[in-house]
């Protein structure tokens, strides 16, 4: 069992998605939901396992597992997970599983089909998440588009169609490029497709800036890195409520892991020498991305622009070059920063379950059709004040652990790169908190404000469930930077040994 324990991760809930799609249409949908509340709950329960199991003492993969796939050009079915990659299952399967009872009863029309894509995609990122030889995840990372395709498309919005596809053609074509280079590193590690083959090749400076080119186009449009943004607020405006929960907790996490796992490991100097322009590209994100989130009159979009604002943070964290020889990674801002990953996925998966919660009562999204919520809803208030506290980086939560360490850590690079990346301290609270007061306080604003009523059983277990995870992450960081710190390490020194042809 423990030796398949990423496979079960992957196809387990594949499984369950296709029996959720073999109940029919509307008439079984009580059957859907319950089976796949089942699937869920079981796919989470088998990558616990993976952290229970975890030797913190190893940097390397763990929990290997490696077949033959296509002998013809030694692609293998080679999977593991290290202290970087482990968190992001965990993250991935615990998401879908709030995600399924979150639309519970909010989805009435293809309820199975909803529930099915949702579980299906949970096994694609999970793959993408484990995969160690390059085709394979590039399977896994081209595949889970189709299902948050259909998400968009079908569960969205007025513009879902506008949507879906912008999110599509970014993301497919960005990637493109992508497959590009693997088969070029391919023929350079003397016909492998192993990552890890791929991070010992003495490539030339030409040679690394093509491949880091390929790279950026890749993963820089799925995180979104400024300027190849502009797709996530319109997906996460029109995608359903699930949709933006997986959306900003979960997808946007395997671009920022791709920088981790193929650009800095396989091409370190050009990162090296290119570093200033990630950090460029960052800092826009933080503060130019800030403003724009603060002048938004949909609680959405605000979010969305949000999500970018918080991840321009990680990858600023990811290129913090410094050290006495100018060459090494700082290590508490790769730590705070793969932290602000997993505190992200909270927090943002929180944010747009309150919205979604309001939405499902008023059928608005925009900040002035509320006010007053508070008289209303003081259950629902009490939990979104904490998300939005999360949100602004308060100290207690989690939000504020993992940026903590990346000003810690870009202080000791250039002390302007933390003062320009601290300010999204300050943006985060203006935003975040400036929305809440319009919603949530004051006198009730209109006769649907007035007609609502406080969380049921199941959104106040699914708040709750969020509001603990987001409480533990802040109060007690450790149990989730011990696991990373090894794999950071080991991942620090191989990018600080250089790589060009001696």
């Amino acid at each position: 069992m423990t030796g398949n324990l990423l496979s079960l991760a992957i196809w387990l809930p594949v499984l369950a998605g296709l029996v959720v799609l073999a109940t029919g249409g509307d008439k079984h949908a009580q059957i859907a939901r319950w089976i796949a509340v089942i699937g869920a709950l079981a796919s989470f329960l088998v990558t616990i396992p993976l952290y229970t199991g975890f030797d913190v003492l190893n940097g390397g993969m763990q929990f290997v597992e490696l077949k033959p796939w296509i002998k013809t050009f030694n692609i293998n079915y080679h999977l593991g997970v290290d202290g970087i990659s482990v968190w992001f299952l965990l993250l991935n399967s615990f998401t879908t599983l709030l995600v399924v009872l979150a639309g519970w009863e909010v989805i009435q029309k293809r309820a199975a089909h909803y529930l099915a894509a949702f579980l299906i995609m949970s096994g694609l990122i999970n793959g993408a998440f484990a995969a160690q030889d390059a085709i394979l995840f590039y399977c896994f990372f081209e595949a889970m588009l189709i299902p948050m395709y259909l998400i968009i498309g079908i569960w969205g919005g007025q513009n879902r169609v506008y949507a879906s596809f912008k999110f599509f053609l970014y993301t497919l074509l960005g990637s493109l490029l992508t497959l590009v280079a693997f088969i070029y590193l391919y023929y350079q590690a003397d016909g492998s497709f192993a990552i890890a083959d791929f991070a010992r090749l003495p490539l030339g400076m030409g040679a690394q800036v093509f491949v880091l080119i390929a790279f950026f186009f890749a993963f820089a449009v799925k995180v979104p890195m400024w300027p190849v943004h502009t797709w996530l607020p319109d997906a996460h405006v029109e995608a359903p409520t699930g949709g933006s929960m997986v959306l900003a907790a979960i997808t946007l996490k395997l671009g920022a892991y791709g920088f981790l796992r193929f650009a800095l490991p396989i091409v370190p100097d050009a990162c090296r020498e290119y570093a200033w322009v990630f950090v460029l590209f960052s800092l826009v994100a933080v503060v130019y991305i800030g403003l724009v989130a603060l002048v938004q009159t949909d609680m959405k979009k605000l979010v969305a622009y949000s999500s970018i604002s918080h991840m321009g943070f990680v990858t600023l964290g990811f290129f913090m070059f410094g050290g006495t020889s100018g060459g090494e990674l700082n290590s508490w801002a790769v730590e705070g920063a793969i932290a602000q990953m997993i505190s992200h996925g909270f927090v943002s998966a929180a944010m747009f379950f309150c919205i979604g919660v309001m939405y499902d009562r008023v059928h608005s999204r925009k900040i002035a059709d509320y006010g007053g919520v508070a008289n209303k809803m003081p259950i629902f208030a009490a939990f979104f004040m904490l998300f939005a506290m999360a949100n602004s980086g308060l100290p207690g939560t989690s939000g504020f652990s993992g940026e903590f360490l990346v000003i810690l850590g870009a202080v000791q690079v250039n002390f302007w790169y933390a003062v320009a990346g601290a300010t999204t301290l300050i943006f985060g609270a203006a935003y975040t908190l400036w929305m809440y007061k319009r919603v949530i306080f004051g006198d009730v604003g209109n006769d649907h404000v007035a007609e609502l009523k406080d969380v049921n059983a199941r959104e106040f277990f699914v708040l709750a469930i969020l509001a603990v995870t987001v409480l533990g992450m802040g109060l007690y960081p450790k149990l989730f930077v011990d696991v990373m710190h090894m794999s950071v390490n080991d991942l620090i020194w191989h990018v600080s040994q250089s790589k060009l042809p001696q």
